[in-house]
């Protein structure tokens, strides 16, 4: 690899955006697929940029196994998908991913760049700044706070 190279693929990795993953679990082998057309709505408006995805089953018995979204057929939701893997998901991160799965169920794991945080990102990095913590509010902590501050918020009147 040329030192070239290797200056353009640091810039890229420069100018992305910050770069999330999640494990969607769904109970049974395979998911309706009514959520893909809108995940795949943020891929054509530029929101986000799939990285990589595997999906998996855990049989009832605990076992796991990856499953081929070729396999599923071209009717699959997850069809777009086939062979589009990039190789960032290991089998360490696939064993991670199945340690949280439910007996019985199907999952999906997603990896995406926000590509409409990638100009902030870029931007604060450029001027020496870096991320120092990071995370996500579950919505059911949100609610539970929510009616929680509702209940001792005092009424007008």
């Amino acid at each position: 690899m040329t030192s070239s190279a290797v200056t353009s693929g640091r810039e890229q990795l420069e100018e992305m955006g910050p770069v999330d993953y999640i494990v969607l679990e769904w109970p049974g082998r395979q998911p309706s697929g009514e959520a893909m057309p809108l995940l795949l709505d943020l891929v054509d408006r530029g929101i986000i940029r799939i990285i990589d995805m595997a999906l998996m089953a855990k049989d009832e018995d605990g076992t796991v196994g990856a499953l081929d979204v070729s396999a599923l057929g071209p009717d699959s939701p997850f069809a777009v998908f086939a062979g589009a893997s990039s190789g960032l998901l290991d089998q360490g991160d696939l064993e991670d991913a199945a340690s949280v799965l439910e007996p019985g169920s199907a999952a999906a794991v997603l990896v995406w760049e926000n590509r409409w945080a990638a100009p902030f990102a870029t931007a604060v990095r450029r001027n020496g700044g870096q991320l120092v913590a990071s995370g996500r509010i579950p919505v059911q902590a949100i609610l539970a706070a929510l009616d929680a501050a509702e209940g001792t918020t005092p009424k007008e009147g």
